[in-house]
């Protein structure tokens, strides 16, 4: 190891290097060099790998350059544009980038590859779900107005082709933690595990439960569902509240399951397109 150092160093020396610029390209170039230069006996790239994993060791050579992932370039992209457009304090910037962040980072498939323009309403409520199951209630709400910018940020900017901003439920809507508000969730999750799942009857009431119990839907906002509020390609469902108020939530699988095994099965016929 010693001599290829000294080949090594005389050869950065020559190209007016330091040995801090030594990485897997020069080194490949030096063996290149050494070998046009008629050099009979000279070691191959797997040969020098254990020199340049001792210089990085030492400190004397720095760590490889990862090239950036798409979703970091996204990031990027993002934090630059909260920064000049929103004109958001630091402290802001760093919750909303936090958050953006982590959003980005779990929708990267396994092989590296990311496609934003696939994001789907059940995407943002998977993971508003998990975000909310390990912060408190005014977290969560913050939680929202930074899933929220990121999405305008994505569309006005061409990478998602939906407005998926009005996907992200409000914060008066958002309310799994507190339905009822005396009801723990591993009581909701019991209700849930010992609720009927055959019959008529039993399908429809486990139906309405999971509006409930995971969407924290009342019981006028079931009652009022139609078939045509479901937008089943997107993961979504329309909420009508109050004063003609119309909320667009993500529609967790687990309750699109439950919907569907309510309308597949019997049923009496109605003359309109309800749901419940």
């Amino acid at each position: 190891m010693l001599k290829d150092l000294g080949q090594v160093g005389l050869w950065l020396s020559r190209q007016g290097l330091d040995v801090a610029d030594l990485d897997e390209s020069r080194l490949h170039q030096h063996l290149a060099d050494l070998r046009n230069s008629g050099r009979r006996r000279v070691a191959g790239p797997r040969g020098m790998v254990p020199l340049l994993t001792f210089l990085r060791e030492a400190g004397v050579v720095p760590a490889p350059q990862v090239p950036p992932s798409p979703a970091d370039v996204l990031l990027e992209r993002y934090l630059r544009w909260i920064e000049s457009e929103r004109g958001l304090s630091a402290s802001t910037m760093v919750r909303y980038g936090n958050t953006a962040r982590r959003f980005l980072a779990e929708q990267a498939v396994t092989d590296g590859q990311f496609t934003p323009e696939s994001l789907t309403g059940a995407d943002l409520n998977a993971f508003l779900l998990r975000e909310c199951a390990r912060v408190s209630a005014g977290s969560a709400k913050g939680r929202v107005a930074e899933l929220r910018s990121l999405m305008r940020f994505l569309h006005l900017h061409g990478v998602t082709p939906m407005r998926l901003g009005g996907a992200v439920p409000p914060v008066g809507g958002w309310r799994f933690a507190s339905v009822p508000p005396t009801m723990a969730a591993g009581d909701v999750q019991r209700l849930l595990d010992h609720t009927p799942r055959h019959g008529t009857v039993g399908v429809r009431d486990y139906a309405i439960l999971m509006l409930v119990a995971r969407l924290g839907l009342r019981s006028i906002e079931v009652a009022r569902l139609l078939l045509d509020d479901i937008d089943w390609r997107c993961g979504e469902i329309v909420v009508r509240g109050k004063g003609r108020r119309e909320d667009r939530l993500p529609l967790p699988a687990d309750v699109g399951e439950a919907l569907v095994a309510y309308l597949t099965g019997p049923r009496p016929r109605l003359d309109a397109r309800r749901s419940s």
